[in-house]
């Protein structure tokens, strides 16, 4: 079974920028896509973007489209997530999962949940 560990979640001003990664270890890495969720304090966990297995189909959401950037490195077992133009919106705990191949949209689909790593992002 595969497990994930969310890094590079920091402190920055808005208009800032991070690169979160998720790095995986066991199962095979290349048959998941991985999405990015994010969670902010009595709110929703809502999806942020994903990577497929195949082809590395890439999706965003809204929010993020034009200032988050996914990607991915097989030999390196991880996913990163390029965020710029920070916003305070954007503050939230992020994690990472796995979906079998494809990205999905129901988050209850996804599997292997990290821990998260926290962005804040000050005003």
């Amino acid at each position: 079974e595969v497990q994930l560990v969310e890094s590079g979640g920091g402190l920055v001003q808005a208009g800032g920028s991070l690169r979160l990664s998720c790095a995986a270890s066991g199962g095979i890495f290349d048959d998941y896509a991985i999405g990015w969720f994010r969670q902010a304090p009595g709110k929703e966990r809502e999806g942020v973007s994903c990577i497929s297995s195949i082809d590395d189909d890439t999706y965003y959401a809204p929010s993020v489209k034009g200032r988050f950037t996914i990607s991915r490195d097989n030999a390196k077992a991880t996913v990163y997530l390029q965020m710029n133009s920070l916003k305070p919106e954007d503050t939230a705990l992020y994690y990472c999962a796995t979906a079998v191949r494809y990205c999905v949209y129901d988050s209850s689909d996804y599997s292997n949940w990290g821990q998260g790593t926290q962005v804040t992002v000050s005003s």
